[in-house]
């Protein structure tokens, strides 16, 4: 089982830009509460998904130069990326299904 990548700097462009699927990202932080309230969401995304979609996490406070490239305002921001590119990107806390679509949509 794949699970949820740790996304890095130095994983970034290997696990994402390269992907030959599509990735889901969450940007998150320790200390966001509504992070916390997503996190199992993803989890479960990244379970029902893992065949077609690479799902990553990335900790603002840890892989700034990676949240400023993306432009994350606020968190939890999740960005859908196909072939390097952004195709999707929602702010706030979402439920399953919407998080899904934002997959399918992409």
């Amino acid at each position: 089982m794949m699970g949820v990548l740790k996304i890095t700097k130095h994983n970034f462009e290997k696990e994402v830009l390269h992907s030959d699927k599509p990735v889901l990202l969450d940007f998150w932080a320790s200390w966001c509460g509504p992070c916390k309230m997503v996190a199992p969401i993803i989890d479960e995304v990244a379970e029902e998904t893992k065949e077609a979609v690479k799902v990553g996490k990335i900790n603002i406070d840890e892989e700034g130069e990676l949240a400023e490239a993306f432009r994350i305002m606020s968190i939890p921001t999740l960005v859908v990326v196909k072939d390097g590119k952004v195709v999707e990107s929602s702010v706030g806390v979402k439920p399953k299904k919407a998080i899904l679509s934002l997959i399918t949509e992409g």
